[in-house]
C-alpha cells in the first residue's frame, strides 16, 4: 500500500458482547470470584467441544451491519497459536480465512470515509492480574472464552484526534446496539502506527481502553519515533504496552507476523452459514443510527441542529423525546430535554430511563402555558427526577404558579427600586448592569413566579 501522509494509523477494536454465556461454553459471563466461572472448554481441556453461542452471532452480525458490512455466507473459526499464561489451551479461537463479514466504514464529522477491512468473532483469554511490586502474576480465567467482535479498520486515520473520532462514533453505534453492557463490559484497541520518516514500518500499541487514551497514546508514541529518528535509531517493527500511568509506551516484543501464529481451521466447529433471509431478519433489528437521526429530528421537528444532536447521541433520550413531542410543542421539549433535564440527570446520578414520561409531558405543558415561570420550571425539573412529584400538584399545593397580575408585579418592582437608590443611581449613570441587578432582586422577590418580561418592562416604567 502506497502512503503519501506523514503519519499512519489503522485500529483493531475488541468489543465484549453483553450475552448471558461466554462465545463457546455455557459458563456466565459475569461472576464474583476469580476462576469461578470456567469449565473445561473455555479451559481447553482435553475432550471438550466448543458450541457457538447464537446470541454472540446474531449481535456480531448486527454490528457489522450498522458501519455498513456484507456478511459473509459462510464463515469459520481458526485456532491461532501462541503460548501465553493467558491462555490455556495454548491457541485462540478467532476467524481468520472467512470472518463474519467485511468493507465497511465509518463517517467522520468532516465527511472522511474510514474503511472497515473486517468485523470478526473471537473469544477473549484470560485476565493477568499484576500485585505491584511482586514477583508473580495471577491469572483470572473467568474472562477466558468471553464474546468479543474485533473490528479492524484500514490505515486510513491520519492523526490521533481522527483515531479518537472514529472510536466515540464507533462506541456511539454500539450503544444504540444495545449488545454491549456499559457496567461490566470492555472495550480496548490495538493501535498501528507508522511515520513516513521511517519508511512506515509499522508499530502495534496493545490494549488501550477509551477514546481519549487511544488520542494521548498516539500523540506520544508519533513523538517517540519522530524522537527515535532524530536520533539516528531505527524503527522496528515491534508490539509495544500503553502505560497512562506514566504516558509512555513500553516495548513489549518484536511484532509478530500473522504466519508465526500458524493459523487452521478449528476441527472442533463446523463452517457456519447465515441465510440471506436471516441475515435482513437482524438488519430490520438495527435501529436508525445517531447522524440519521439527528438529521430527521431537525427536519420533522423544525428543531435546533444542536439540539437535536444531543438527541440523537442517546438513543433512549430520542425516543423518549419523540413521545413527549406528541403533547407538547417540540421545539420547547427539545430545549428543556436538552438542557434541563440532562442537567437534573447527571446531577442526581440517574439514567433517562428512570425519567416519568407522563409526569415531564406535565411539567413541560405548565412551562408551555405560561402556568409557571421558567425559574419555577427548573426547579420542578430537579424535584422530578428526584421525588417523582407531579409538578401540578406542586404547583397548587405550594402555590407556585407564575404571578400575571401586573399591579402586584408593580408593586414588588417598587419596593426594589426605593431599597437600592444606589444601584439606581448607578443605572441611570449608564451602567446596565445595574438593571440586571434590579431584575434579579425583583425575581427574588416574587420568589421566582414573575414573569422576567413583564418585571423588564414594569422595572424600565418604574425607572423613568
Amino acid at each position: 500500500m502506497n502512503f503519501t501522509s506523514d503519519v499512519v494509523i489503522g485500529l483493531e477494536i475488541h468489543v465484549q458482547l453483553n450475552t448471558v454465556t461466554k462465545l463457546f461454553c455455557r459458563c456466565p459471563t459475569v461472576a464474583q470470584e476469580p476462576n469461578s466461572a470456567t469449565c473445561p472448554v473455555c479451559l481447553g481441556h482435553p475432550g471438550s467441544k466448543p458450541v457457538l453461542n447464537k446470541v454472540a452471532l446474531e449481535k456480531s452480525t448486527m454490528i457489522a451491519l450498522a458501519i455498513g458490512c456484507a456478511i459473509n455466507p459462510s464463515m469459520q473459526f481458526s485456532r491461532k497459536t501462541y503460548f501465553y499464561p493467558d491462555m490455556s489451551k495454548n491457541y485462540q479461537i478467532t476467524q481468520f480465512e472467512l470472518p463474519l463479514a467485511e468493507h465497511g466504514n465509518v463517517t467522520l464529522d468532516d465527511g472522511k470515509v474510514v474503511r472497515v477491512k473486517r468485523v470478526h468473532m473471537e473469544e477473549d483469554p484470560a485476565a493477568l492480574v499484576h500485585q505491584g511490586s511482586a514477583d508473580y502474576t495471577l491469572v483470572d480465567y473467568n474472562r477466558s472464552g468471553m464474546p468479543l467482535v474485533e473490528i479492524v479498520t484500514e490505515p486510513d486515520m491520519t492523526t490521533p484526534d481522527e483515531a479518537r473520532e472514529f472510536i466515540k462514533k464507533l462506541m456511539h453505534i454500539i450503544s444504540y446496539l444495545k449488545v454491549f453492557d456499559d457496567a461490566n463490559g470492555i472495550i480496548k484497541a490495538d493501535a498501528n502506527v507508522s511515520i513516513k520518516e521511517s519508511g512506515y514500518t509499522r508499530v502495534e500499541i496493545k490494549n488501550i481502553t477509551g477514546a481519549k487514551e487511544i488520542e494521548r497514546a498516539l500523540i506520544v508514541e508519533v513523538q517517540r519515533q519522530h524522537g527515535s529518528i532524530k536520533s539516528g535509531e531505527n524503527i522496528v517493527q515491534e508490539t509495544r504496552g500503553w502505560d497512562p500511568a506514566v504516558g509512555m509506551t513500553r516495548s513489549q516484543r518484536k511484532k509478530e507476523t500473522e504466519d508465526d501464529y500458524g493459523y487452521i481451521i478449528d476441527p472442533d466447529l463446523p463452517t457456519i452459514t447465515m441465510s440471506k433471509d436471516r441475515v435482513e431478519q437482524l438488519r430490520a433489528l438495527v435501529p436508525e443510527l445517531g447522524g440519521e437521526k439527528a438529521t430527521r429530528l431537525t427536519q420533522q421537528y423544525k428543531i435546533d441542529a444542536v439540539d437535536a444532536s444531543v438527541m440523537a447521541k442517546e438513543r433512549e433520550l430520542g425516543e423518549l423525546f419523540e413521545r413527549v413531542a406528541q403533547h407538547v410543542d417540540p421545539v420547547l421539549a427539545a430545549r428543556w430535554m436538552r438542557r434541563e433535564l440532562r442537567r437534573a440527570l447527571a446531577a442526581a446520578g440517574k439514567d433517562v430511563s428512570e425519567v416519568d414520561e407522563k409526569l415531564l409531558v406535565e411539567l413541560l405543558q405548565l412551562i408551555d402555558k405560561k402556568t409557571i415561570t421558567d425559574r419555577i420550571g427548573q426547579r420542578l425539573v430537579d424535584r422530578l427526577v428526584q421525588e417523582g412529584i407531579s409538578p401540578a400538584k406542586v404547583v397548587k399545593e405550594e402555590g407556585l404558579a407564575a404571578v400575571s397580575d401586573e399591579s402586584a408585579i408593580t408593586t414588588v418592582v417598587k419596593q426594589v427600586v426605593d431599597a437600592n437608590p444606589a444601584v439606581v443611581a448607578q443605572y441611570k449613570a449608564g451602567e446596565e448592569k445595574a438593571f440586571n441587578f434590579l431584575v434579579g432582586q425583583s425575581m427574588k422577590a416574587l420568589k421566582g413566579k414573575g414573569s422576567p418580561a413583564v418585571i423588564n418592562k414594569i422595572l424600565k416604567v418604574v425607572l423613568g
